[in-house]
């Protein structure tokens, strides 16, 4: 008898909730995924933030199909001299020889850690933080969210996602992304102040820039080390290759992955080298990874990196995250939140905009909501939509809010 996959799925996949979409995709191009049957759905969510140059882009593919004809693994990471990798981490530090009037007190960043996502990229900049500060505090914010393992969860802002996983990490306070008054916590106890330019999970939030500025120079005043969170808001997805470029501000250590990958997982952090080389001793191999920096993966980011600098997707989204707020008017919307093509779109409860989402999957439009903004929509679509694409998925969700 034949079982189908999606029996398997439930059979053999571990879950992560009893809902699961368990929606069957067998292709994706483009901004569309496609079921078995043919059925196309428009991906709004880019797979959470992953896929910024759309599924399966021909030149990542090419890049990838070119790497498999060099190599693949060959040595944990670090010690062999490998094209992909050394050419990623100089292109990815290209695009930080940013001027900023609230700079690090490190210089600019210059050096890459390659990782396999971005959960492994917050635990090594927290490793690298203790380190390089001797300090053991950290600082992040209420209602965000860096990673699932035990590091990053202790950072996680909401005690529903951690209670149950308990002990974790001592020494970690919280404050109130965008909420000056809090700042005061920061101290010269402070190893690092980890937070999102943006807020992902809480509900797209925008700070207003000198809030920025003064975390910068609070920071800076303490000694303590400002890591900027950029796995959701890097390469493009918020108006300029990564976020804090609006803001005046420059980090000591930055966090990338999701979108970084072209689709294939990798992650970093990087900082100055003055940062980075303390671990490389007391102890040696202070950090260590076996695929981290995957070739292929490599390979596959630094040509989603070059088609977003190319295809001047960032300076695109703008345009297209203010056409989605133009035609996403309607009186069950209350707000729409964001910059570029990162927004939130507000609805007045869990259940409203749950079944919203349901009914725009099955007209063929895939969105979501936030780990902590359950009420608001997100809408992240790859920033190669094109507009007649936004006017489609706009008119599927107010014929939705409309039935």
């Amino acid at each position: 008898m034949h079982i189908s996959h999606r029996q398997h799925f439930f059979d053999h996949l571990a879950q992560t909730s009893d809902f699961p979409l368990a929606l069957e995709i067998e292709k994706a191009e483009g901004v569309y995924m496609y079921g078995p049957d043919g059925k196309s759905y428009m991906d709004l969510i880019s797979g959470i933030g992953v896929s910024n140059v759309g599924h399966r882009h021909p030149k990542v593919l090419e890049a990838i199909h070119a790497q498999l004809d060099k190599h693949m693994h060959l040595l944990v990471y670090g010690e062999y001299v490998q094209g992909a990798q050394v050419q990623l981490a100089k292109a990815l530090t290209d695009t930080l020889h940013v001027e900023a009037p609230d700079p690090s007190p490190f210089g600019l960043i210059d050096n890459v850690y390659f990782t396999n996502s971005g959960t492994e990229a917050v635990e090594g900049a927290m490793k690298l933080a203790k380190r390089f500060t001797r300090r053991r505090e950290f600082i992040s914010c209420y209602n965000a969210y860096h990673g699932a393992t035990q590091g990053a969860l202790s950072l996680a802002g909401a005690e529903f996602f951690k209670r149950n996983f308990r002990p974790l990490l001592p020494g970690v306070k919280h404050i109130q992304h965008g909420h000056l008054p809090d700042l005061e916590k920061i101290t010269d106890q402070t190893a690092a102040v980890v937070i999102e330019v943006i807020g992902g999970e809480s509900g797209v939030r925008v700070p207003d820039a000198g809030y920025l500025v003064a975390l910068r120079r609070r920071c800076t005043e303490t000694g303590t080390l400002l890591i900027l969170d950029e796995i959701q808001t890097g390469f493009g997805r918020t108006g300029s290759f990564w976020a804090f470029e609006q803001y005046g501000i420059y980090p000591d250590i930055l966090l990338s992955a999701k979108s970084m990958g072209g689709g294939m997982p990798i992650g970093a952090f990087m900082a100055s080298q003055q940062i980075m080389k303390v671990l490389k001793t007391n102890p040696i191999l202070g950090h260590i990874t076996t695929f981290g920096g995957h070739p292929v993966s490599c390979a596959a980011s630094l040509a989603a990196l070059r088609v977003t600098i190319d295809e001047q997707l960032a300076e695109a989204s703008i345009a297209k995250g203010e056409l989605f707020k133009s035609l996403l008017i309607h009186p069950e919307i209350k707000e729409i939140r964001g910059k570029g093509l990162m927004l939130a779109a507000e609805m007045a409860s869990f259940d409203q905009l749950k079944a919203t989402i349901d009914q725009c999957i099955e007209q063929g439009v895939v969105t979501d909501w936030f780990l902590f903004c359950d009420n608001s929509m997100r809408i992240a679509p790859p920033l190669t939509i094109t507009e007649a694409q936004i006017r489609e998925a706009c008119a599927t969700i107010i014929k939705v809010l409309n039935s």
